[in-house]
């Protein structure tokens, strides 16, 4: 799916990331904006450019989201990339020993 599908403002990003458990500082690292912009954008105080929304969309997406484009069947969306029982054995694989390499989560 496109980002260009996607449907997102400031109350479903700040959703999103309370949803994925990431603070701002890292969505906004993630998404090369400010942090306070970040902040501003989920209260409603200032839109981003086209182009800030995209890259917050990928990196909330990195975070685990996965957006819900708006259709016939019902709006638009979010939701986690895994259920609970796959993060459950994610956790489980990843502490089977060895050194940690970077997620894909």
């Amino acid at each position: 799916m496109s980002t260009d599908e996607i449907i997102i403002d400031g109350p479903l990003a700040r959703a999103t990331r309370i949803l994925c458990q990431v603070s701002a500082k890292h969505v906004a690292a993630q998404a090369d904006v400010e942090k306070s912009q970040l902040k501003d954008y989920e209260k409603g105080i200032q839109d981003l450019t086209a182009e800030q929304e995209r890259r917050l969309i990928l990196a909330l997406e990195h975070y685990g989201a996965r957006f819900i484009p708006d259709g016939k069947d019902g709006g638009y969306g979010v939701r986690l990339k895994f259920g609970r029982a796959k993060v459950r054995a994610i956790e489980r694989w990843e502490d089977e020993g060895g050194t940690p390499g970077a997620d894909d989560v």
